[in-house]
């Protein structure tokens, strides 16, 4: 898959592409947005300067495509049951704050505001994130696997931050292992979130 931009009669290497997008996304997250420069990027994917102003007009365009890339965002899932669906939606939110996108994306929750571009992408993303979760809560509320009257917002910033939490503050030499099997964690946190809020 190419992150480039499309140039007509210039045909790209996707492997290029995803070498400069990697090395942009590792720069961000190293730098942060006060660090990142094309020629820095440039340096790290061992491509000349040149190779990525033929793929992108700016290092706003370069980041934004990197991140449409590797930060995929939460997507909305339906198994059926409120529970199942909270938990692939914990299970994704571990896997971006776990894996090793884990710093970019906090490095996007601070700083995506002040970058041109990126920022508008950011909050698009944003905003079909939580479109995605509280359908995922209102479905289970139509089911009647909760209350009609629960908080949907309090019941996802739980769910939520608590995946964040854990994926942030866990021992560096248990995190791979958590990026690699975020299943128990997930289940554990969901089954603890709906004995909180379940119907009597």
């Amino acid at each position: 898959m190419s992150v480039a931009q499309v140039t007509p009669g210039r045909p790209r290497d996707p492997e290029v592409d995803r070498r400069i997008a990697q090395a942009a996304l590792d720069l961000f997250a190293d730098a942060g947005w006060a660090g990142f420069a094309m020629e820095a990027v440039a340096r790290r994917a061992g491509v000349g300067k040149a190779s990525l102003y033929l793929r992108w007009s700016s290092k706003e365009a370069l980041l934004t495509d990197a991140v449409t890339w590797r930060l995929a965002g939460v997507a909305d899932v339906d198994t059926g049951t409120l529970r199942g669906d909270l938990v692939e939606l914990a299970t994704q939110m571990l896997g971006i704050y776990a894996g090793d996108i884990s710093r970019v994306a906090l490095r996007l929750g601070l700083e995506a505001a002040a970058i041109p571009g990126v920022a508008e992408h950011y909050a698009q993303l944003r905003q079909t994130e939580v479109l995605a979760a509280r359908a995922i809560v209102r479905r289970g509320i139509d089911r009647g696997e909760v209350a009609a009257d629960v908080s949907v917002t309090l019941l996802l910033d739980t769910l939520i931050g608590g995946a964040m939490m854990h994926a942030m503050v866990i021992p560096d030499d248990r995190r791979a292992d958590l990026a690699r099997n975020t299943g128990p964690y997930a289940d554990q946190l969901v089954s603890f979130l709906l004995r909180a809020v379940a119907l009597p």
